[in-house]
């Protein structure tokens, strides 16, 4: 009789195994410790893909945040660019100073007047672009869709000469009609009056198509089933919109809402192109403030103060903007 070696027992009995429906034991390496180690190396290659970003992210965001945040402290100005370590730290007199400076609250007054006039009615326009372009026109909605979107993406160089042509006093386009009407055009970037509220028109005419494409897509990510079921129930036109439209609008309206508000504390271009903050200061903002202070000046420590200040200004009204429009999304 032949004999059986330890081998072949082996084998016939993996095969039983395999034929009885069993399973093998699990392999060396294999288990808990074999998915920690696979986990590792996915986490391992994911900090590898994304060393690039890193990279340009702590060198051109994050390192020059901190700088700024350091600068702050100090007197730092152009005599300091060669070694910077040496700028005398001045702990908080540079804050102190920002606010006894008349020209900066006149600037933050300037800012407060844009966002508190320019965000409602980039939203409210906004909304009833966007109604108009998704229910109220058939023909020709994507050109006006373009039309309206086109401010967003051109040039404020080229914003500013047709503006500035349409607001001229004596040959602009306003300026034209009125004299048909057989009155007079104001001088509106001339003036302390007109000045600010010309820029808010520039401002709400190029931002209108952002707040409008968000509109849009809310508006048709609301089921066709309500509109029908409100109407089924005699809804009327306005009924329909307090009642269904701006209540399942609210998400959207948040999100454009925030994000409107951040771009107009934050307003530099308007008033730089077209009055470089004139006449006088009517329409110096807080970011034209600092630009100035950094670079015409060379007050870099009072000017990185001011940037720091407008941050906690803008994360503020962020977070009360948050709290105070979430809970009506819920």
């Amino acid at each position: 009789m032949p004999l059986v070696t330890g081998s072949a027992t082996d084998d016939a009995t993996v095969t039983k195994t395999r034929r009885s429906g069993g399973t093998q034991p699990p392999a060396a390496g294999s288990g808990r410790h074999g998915r920690r180690r696979s986990l590792g190396r996915h986490t391992l290659h994911g900090w590898l893909f994304s060393t690039p970003f890193l990279v340009l992210f702590g060198v051109f965001m994050l390192f020059p945040i901190v700088a700024t945040l350091w600068m702050s402290f100090t007197d730092f100005g152009v005599r300091d660019v060669r070694q910077p370590l040496e700028a005398q730290f001045v702990g908080l007199d540079n804050y102190a100073r920002l606010f006894g400076d008349d020209t900066f609250r006149t600037a933050l007054f300037n800012t407060a007047y844009f966002v508190v006039v320019g965000v409602p009615l980039t939203i409210v326009l906004g909304l009833l672009v966007a109604l108009l372009l998704n229910n109220g026109i058939d023909r020709a909605r994507t050109f006006f869709r373009v039309g309206f979107y086109a401010p967003v993406v051109t040039s404020i160089v080229a914003v500013a000469v047709v503006w500035r042509f349409v607001l001229d006093p004596s040959d602009g386009l306003i300026a034209g009609l009125a004299t048909e009407l057989g009155t007079k055009a104001p001088d509106f970037l001339g003036s302390e009056t007109w000045a600010m509220p010309s820029l808010i028109l520039l401002a709400v005419w190029r931002n209108l198509g952002t707040v409008m494409v968000l509109f849009i897509a809310g508006l048709q990510a609301i089921p066709t089933e309500v509109r029908e079921a409100a109407r089924l129930d005699g809804a009327g036109g306005w009924q329909e919109l307090r009642r269904i439209t701006v209540p399942l609008l609210r998400p959207t309206m948040l999100y454009a809402t925030v994000i409107t508000t951040i771009g107009y504390l934050n307003v530099f271009e308007e008033p730089f192109v077209m009055t470089q903050g004139g006449p006088g200061d009517a329409t110096l903002t807080v970011s034209l403030d600092m630009y100035r202070e950094g670079f015409n000046f060379f007050h870099m420590g009072y000017a990185s103060a001011m940037a720091y200040v407008l941050f906690v200004v803008i994360m503020g009204i962020t977070v009360l903007q948050l709290r105070l429009l979430k809970d009506n999304t819920r």
